[in-house]
């Protein structure tokens, strides 16, 4: 009998994944190419049917693709596998057996999942702890910047598979390529004269519905997703989309989708959350000026990251003035708006309206008031639904109940 398969967002991960943890399941992150949620259920062939998570306030998050968020682990009639989301299965990960009692662990003995099988209720993650114990090939993600310290291994093996898949590679009439041009994936999309592809490094992949506009510079390893526009600059050792719009210079960065960052400014090893808006001239800092390590400060906590590379964590629905300068390492909590003469901290709140007076909020009606002309723009609709979820996260991240 097939297993249905749940992800799980573990509480302790919830401090290091930070800002993207209050708004999202952690499945729903960028690694390489594919979402965390995607490559499990690729490895395994299952659709992912929930994600079990600690965070009561996002039960009615809803995205295309995405699984519900559920607080319960499925009936005993059939088996169950309950996976860790911050676990990356090994490319050569064998579908692990559900037909006994079994929690699975990483090389270090961390518990990254568990096997219930069929007739078996599910006795939650405290007592299943003391079931016996079997490995499981990959790796456990540290925090959210492993995402970025990840991104140049995890394209260039994805882009990699996904090229012995595609046809021939079609190089587009007026373009020019530096390196092999069968590294050169484009696909159905649309490519203006003079785009400089560099694939020495790696492929470029470009989805269905991409536009690139003339005097764009992509450098590979890059994956670009479906019906997002990159309207010049240079791009490169990137996963961006769905339907984002880039220009500029975006350097070994995630965009998790629907952001806009349409004109000019340096964005670079950074994760940039959904619905973001950076105003022209954004720019952060990837390296500090002693070049050493990167410490973050996440919910008041401070983490090694040990990477002398690492930009901006931008959290979902984030909004940025012209000119935004943004230090190494900067947390940007969901739903803040960064605008004034002062300069961005190593973190600011959730929510933040405006940087020259701490402690300022946006208020949660006036929030959601504004995502509700920001999403249709890019097609999508905000229903009744939707405007709990974001109410939700307003309220989960403020410890106030919305109104207006």
């Amino acid at each position: 009998m097939t297993a249905r398969l749940l992800l799980y967002d573990a509480p302790e991960d919830l401090g290091p994944f930070l800002p993207f943890s209050l708004s999202r399941p952690l499945g729903e992150l960028r690694y390489g190419v594919s979402l965390l949620r995607e490559r499990w259920s690729a490895q395994l062939d299952l659709p992912v049917a929930g994600c079990l998570s600690p965070h009561r306030h996002l039960a009615d998050f809803a995205e295309a693709g995405a699984p519900p968020v559920v607080s319960e682990a499925g009936e005993p009639s059939e088996p169950r596998l309950i996976l860790r989301s911050t676990f990356v299965p090994a490319a050569d990960l064998a579908p692990p057996d559900a037909g006994d009692r079994v929690r699975f662990v990483d090389a270090a003995g961390a518990t990254v999942g568990f096997a219930v099988p069929r007739r078996t209720t599910w006795p939650g993650f405290e007592a299943a702890a003391a079931w016996p114990a079997a490995a499981l090939a990959g790796k456990r993600l540290a925090g959210v910047w492993d995402l970025v310290a990840d991104l140049g291994a995890a394209l260039r093996g994805d882009l990699e598979r996904l090229r012995a898949e595609a046809g021939p590679a079609a190089i587009p009439r007026g373009a020019t390529v530096l390196g092999d041009p069968s590294l050169v994936l484009t696909g159905e999309a649309a490519v203006e004269p003079q785009v400089v592809f560099d694939v020495r490094e790696g492929p470029v992949m470009l989805a269905p519905g991409v536009e690139v506009r003339a005097f764009s510079r992509l450098v590979g390893p890059l994956a670009v997703a479906r019906d997002t526009r990159l309207l010049g600059g240079h791009i490169s050792g990137s996963a961006i989309g769905p339907r984002c719009v880039v220009r500029g210079e975006v350097s070994a960065s995630l965009f998790l989708g629907y952001a806009n960052k349409s004109h000019d400014g340096f964005i670079g090893h950074a994760v940039v959350g959904r619905w973001v808006n950076l105003g022209a001239g954004t720019t952060n800092s990837n390296l500090k000026n002693t070049y050493g390590p990167v410490r973050l400060t996440m919910g008041g906590v401070r983490y090694e990251t040990g990477l002398q590379f690492l930009g901006s964590l931008i959290g979902d629905h984030v909004k940025t003035a012209i000119g935004t300068l943004l230090p190494t390492g900067c947390v940007i909590g969901v739903g803040a708006n960064l605008f004034g003469a002062a300069r961005a901290g190593a973190e600011v709140p959730p929510f933040a309206w405006g940087l020259d007076e701490p402690g300022r909020v946006l208020e949660g009606g006036r929030f959601v008031e504004v995502a509700e002309r920001v999403m249709p723009r890019r097609d999508v609709a905000v229903d009744e639904r939707t405007r709990r979820y974001l109410a939700a996260v307003w309220g989960a991240a403020t410890g106030a109940t919305p109104c207006g």
